[in-house]
C-alpha cells in the first residue's frame, strides 16, 4: 500500500508541475512568460501576455491537472481520503514550483510556476465534484466585488476548507479534505506573500470595476487640479 501511496504522491506533483502556462504562451507568443509581467505561468499572467484565450485555455488546463492528480491517486489507492488529499497539495506545488522550470540564477537553483489559485480549485472539484458549483460564483462575487486577483485565488481553498469541514462535521465527508484545504491555503499564501505586502502597503493591482472607478477619480482629481492651478494663476 505504501507503494501504490508514493507514486500517487509524486504522480500528483507531477502533473501538477506541467507547465501548462509556459507552453501555451510560448505557443501563441513566442515569448518566454518568466520573463514577463509577475513572471508567474498561471492564467492571469498568461492573458496579460498572450491574451484572454490563452488564459483562459491555460486555467481550465491548471484545473484539469490539478483535479486529475486526485483522481490518480483515488484509483491508485483505491480511495484512500489522506492520500487523495496530499496528492491534491502536491498538485499546487508542483505547479508553484515545478521541477521542469527548475533553473539557476545568481548562483541559486530556483523553481519558477504559477500561485496555485486554478489547480487549488481543480484539486477541490477532483475531491468532491459538486464543491466546484459553490465555489466557482462565490469566487467571482468576491473577485467582482473585490477587484483583487490575489484576494480571489487565497479565498479558493479557504471556500473549500469551509464546505469540506461542514460535510465533515455532518459525517458525508473525510475530515482529511480538510487537511487538503489547509495545506492548499497555506502554499496559496505562500506563493502570494508579495501581493500580500503590496495589498497592505495599497499598491496591489485592482482589476474590473474597481479598477475603472479608481481611474475615472483620479481623472476627475487632476481636472480640479489643473483648474485650480489655471485659477491661481490668472
Amino acid at each position: 500500500m505504501w507503494v501504490k501511496s508514493v507514486i500517487a504522491l509524486i504522480a500528483g506533483y507531477l502533473l501538477g508541475s506541467i507547465p501548462v502556462g509556459l507552453l501555451m504562451v510560448r505557443l501563441v507568443r513566442r515569448r518566454d512568460i518568466t520573463k514577463w509581467y509577475s513572471g508567474r505561468t498561471g492564467g492571469t499572467n498568461v492573458m496579460r501576455v498572450a491574451g484572454v484565450w490563452a488564459g483562459a485555455g491555460t486555467t481550465i488546463a491548471d484545473v484539469l491537472k490539478a483535479a486529475a492528480a486526485v483522481w490518480v491517486a483515488r484509483a491508485v489507492t483505491g480511495g484512500e481520503p489522506w492520500i487523495e488529499a496530499v496528492a491534491g497539495a502536491l498538485a499546487i506545488l508542483g505547479h508553484n514550483y515545478s521541477i521542469f522550470l527548475l533553473r539557476r540564477e545568481d548562483g541559486k537553483i530556483q523553481l519558477r510556476g504559477g500561485a496555485g489559485g486554478a489547480c487549488s480549485f481543480g484539486a477541490a472539484v477532483g475531491l468532491w465534484a459538486p464543491s466546484g458549483l459553490i465555489i466557482l460564483p462565490l469566487v467571482a462575487a468576491i473577485f467582482y466585488g473585490i477587484g483583487y486577483a490575489s484576494v480571489t485565488t487565497m479565498s479558493v481553498s479557504f471556500l473549500a476548507g469551509i464546505i469540506f469541514a461542514i460535510r465533515a462535521a455532518l459525517g458525508l465527508g473525510p475530515w482529511a479534505y480538510v487537511g487538503y484545504a489547509i495545506l492548499a491555503e497555506l502554499l496559496v499564501i505562500w506563493a502570494l506573500l508579495p501581493n500580500i505586502e503590496r495589498l497592505f502597503k495599497g499598491d496591489e493591482r485592482l482589476v474590473g470595476w474597481r479598477a475603472r472607478r479608481r481611474i475615472h477619480e483620479e481623472h476627475i482629481t487632476s481636472k480640479q487640479e489643473t483648474g485650480l492651478a489655471d485659477s491661481e494663476e490668472s
